[in-house]
Order: structure tokens, then C-alpha cells, then sequence
């Protein structure tokens, strides 16, 4: 697959927790569509197995590179159109206008009396 073809994840611009968290998005979404594989939804299942049994795999492998790479296995082999309609979905933008909102500030009241919010008159 060439990455022409293939919409894969941004680059490190991004951000790295930025990344990391919409990497994780991803693949909670690709294993809930039934359009991919469910043997292929073993490697994510394998590699959080190894984050709780690190024992299993021999010699000093770093937890964040297997889970990582796991990770980044499992959307590669994912099919490309399936990947492509998921990272769309994530990173749409939702329209909507922000406006500022008045919140009165809320007075501390003494032992047994309501509070009152102040710039309002009071009766």
C-alpha cells in the first residue's frame, strides 16, 4: 500500500499525546466495525495482554514500543477505506457559534441563609 493511497495517521506535528490518543480512538473504533478481520482484532487484544503479562515475550522489550507498534500493526493491516472513514469521522470538525454566557458570582451566605448572586438587586 503506498502512501498515496492509504489516509494513515498525521505526522508528529501533531503532538505526541494528541497523536497517541486519537491512534487509541481508532483502533477502539476499528475493533467495534465488523468490517475488519476478527482475526486480525487479535493483535490489539495481544498486545494489551502483553502490557499485563510482560513475561510472556523474552528479553528487554519496552511496553511502549510493543503496545505502540501493536497498535500501529493492527491500523496498517486494517483495510484502507475502513481506516479512511474512521479518521474522518474523528477528526471532523462539529459547526456550532461560541457566545459568552453570564454566570452571576455567587456570594458566601452566613450559616442558615441563601446565597445571593451579586450585580443582581436584591428584594
Amino acid at each position: 500500500m503506498s502512501d498515496s493511497e492509504s489516509p494513515r495517521l498525521p505526522g508528529p506535528s501533531r503532538g505526541f499525546l494528541r497523536q497517541t490518543a486519537l491512534q487509541v480512538k481508532l483502533v477502539w473504533r476499528l475493533m467495534r466495525d465488523r468490517r475488519v478481520s476478527p482475526l486480525l482484532k487479535l493483535l490489539p487484544v495481544a498486545t494489551v495482554v502483553y502490557v499485563f503479562l510482560p513475561d510472556i515475550l523474552p528479553g528487554p522489550i519496552d511496553d511502549t514500543a510493543v503496545v505502540l507498534g501493536g497498535l500501529w500493526l493492527f491500523i496498517e493491516l486494517c483495510p484502507s477505506e475502513v481506516v479512511a472513514e474512521h479518521l474522518r469521522d474523528l477528526n471532523a470538525v462539529v459547526p456550532g457559534i461560541w457566545r459568552e454566557v453570564d454566570i452571576p458570582k455567587v456570594e458566601a451566605a452566613k450559616p442558615g441563609e441563601p446565597p445571593t448572586a451579586s450585580g443582581g438587586e436584591t428584594h
